[in-house]
């Protein structure tokens, strides 16, 4: 039995909760994965592992075992990282994920830049808006907008989003200019929802502050989807800065409200704290803050 391949087929199984994800997530058979466990449950004469036909479940041996097991692969990989990287640049495949409009934004501007720059890393790039389990969908890291309140997740801070208050010269031409938040109530707007919770609409002069659910209108859970929206004068919107900045030259959108403001949302990289951060996360992480403090209305406040 190969006893570091036997380690890692259990820690798989358990992140992913199951055979036949470890297995895809390695490129392993299924069987072969089911005999290294076994193989290593005899060995250690212990069960590290629960099975039944519906789900697989780690025992109070094998999450002892798993805590120690998470800390010596580390440990391996630091060890070789530390040699590798003092002889050839990162390489591998990196799996990130981040929103829509910020994967658009990224690709047009900066990411050709990070693939010339890191030529040997496979970049697998999800665009999602929704909220994402990394480890059993096997993910290095994402880039998310808001406050982070997961323990289990590191995060580092790299930068701000400020959002603006727009609409479509055409819809302000049939409907008019509303000249305070209260008076959006009288309006069509384009709300936005993850996981079917509409987010509010917050906004601050001074030392006023106002928020408001919206009832009604038109809810939507995908940024570029969203941006499409406001562009096309369905409704009023909030959207970043640097993207309205763009759209607001081109005379597609007009800024309203200028007055009442938004609170910056924080933006960080995220990845899970019990894993070791491996050579190519972190040039992407390093690459990514370098991004953000560059970029007007990204940068970090």
């Amino acid at each position: 039995m190969d006893k570091i391949k036997a380690i890692e087929a259990f820690v798989r199984v358990v992140d992913t909760g199951g055979f036949t994800k470890a297995a895809e997530s390695l490129h392993t058979p299924k069987a072969t994965i089911s005999t290294l466990i076994q193989d290593l449950e005899a060995q250690l004469g212990v069960r590290l592992l629960h099975r039944t036909t519906r789900r697989v479940t780690v025992t109070a041996d094998g999450a002892a075992y798993y805590e120690r097991c998470i800390r010596i692969l580390d440990d391996l990989r630091e060890a070789d990282e530390s040699l590798s990287s003092r002889h050839r640049e990162p390489k591998g495949t990196l799996k990130v994920d981040m929103t829509t409009s910020m994967a658009s934004m990224l690709m047009q501007d900066h990411l050709p830049a990070f693939l010339r720059r890191y030529p040997r890393i496979d970049l697998q790039l999800g665009c999602t808006d929704r909220p994402i389990n990394m480890v059993s969908e096997g993910v290095d890291c994402v880039v998310r907008v808001g406050e982070v309140n997961d323990p289990s997740l590191v995060a580092r801070r790299i930068g701000s989003m400020h959002f603006v208050t727009c609409v479509a010269p055409s819809y302000l031409a049939e409907h008019g200019t509303p000249q305070h938040p209260q008076d959006l109530l009288q309006h069509r707007w384009i709300s936005y929802f993850v996981q079917g919770r509409i987010h509010h609409w917050e906004f601050i002069k001074g030392e006023e502050r106002l928020e408001l659910q919206l009832p009604g209108g038109l809810a939507l859970n995908d940024s570029n989807v969203y941006r499409d929206a406001c562009l096309a004068g369905v409704g009023i919107g909030q959207i970043p800065s640097y993207a309205f900045q763009c759209y607001e030259r081109q005379g597609k959108l007009v800024r309203i409200l200028a007055d009442w403001g938004t609170d910056a949302l924080p933006v960080h990289v995220l990845y899970p704290s019990n894993r070791h951060l491996s050579t190519k996360v972190q040039v992407f992480v390093e690459w990514a803050a370098e991004v953000f403090e560059n970029t007007p209305g990204l940068r970090r406040v």
